[in-house]
């Protein structure tokens, strides 16, 4: 995790793309994906998803999801929120950039991390998410998701929650 100031360099909805150009080493090369996500901290606790259905994995992760053309990466982090939790949301500055990849496939996801706040609403275990792909939402201590109680991605998300410093969360391979 580097400071953004630092930097010198600066899920999988884009399967169902056409075919993208192979590289020398012949892996299929696709466009990047874009999505935006919120660091939504209510009573010092962070909010976030479990978005794999059936229970799949026990990863967590920040509400957001994919932008949509045409759409300001504000309103499409509101709208995603809504979708996924029931919430809406007030979008702040930017806090983060984070990256992973598989290199198996081609896949490439650029995260943009966001400060939020809750404008209304309150987290509802009836709440079914119109997409069906968020299927638990909660709120977690900093003490939980740095004691290793909890698995979420990416590393870096207490550093950026409750630091006062922009990150940039280098490229990983994607897990699950």
């Amino acid at each position: 995790m580097t400071p953004l100031s630092q930097v010198a360099r600066g899920a999988a909805g884009d399967m169902d793309k056409p075919a993208a150009p192979r590289h020398a080493a012949g892996m299929i090369r696709r466009r990047h994906r874009i999505a935006a996500r919120a660091l939504i901290l209510h009573e010092d606790r962070l909010l976030l998803v479990n978005a794999y259905p059936d229970g799949r994995s026990d990863l967590w992760c920040a509400p957001g999801g994919g932008l949509e053309a045409g759409q300001s990466i504000p309103d499409n982090l509101m709208r995603e929120v809504m979708e996924e939790t029931g919430l809406s949301v007030a979008i702040h500055a930017p806090v983060m950039v984070n990256e992973f990849h598989d290199p198996a496939s081609g896949f490439h996801q650029i995260d943009l991390f966001f400060r939020a706040t809750i404008t209304g609403g309150a987290l509802d275990p009836r709440w079914i998410d119109p997409e069906g792909v968020v299927t638990d939402r909660r709120f977690f201590s900093r003490a939980e998701l740095e004691g290793g109680r909890v698995r979420f991605k990416p590393d870096s998300l207490p550093a950026a929650a409750w630091g006062d410093a922009p990150l940039y969360d280098p490229l990983e391979v994607i897990v699950t």
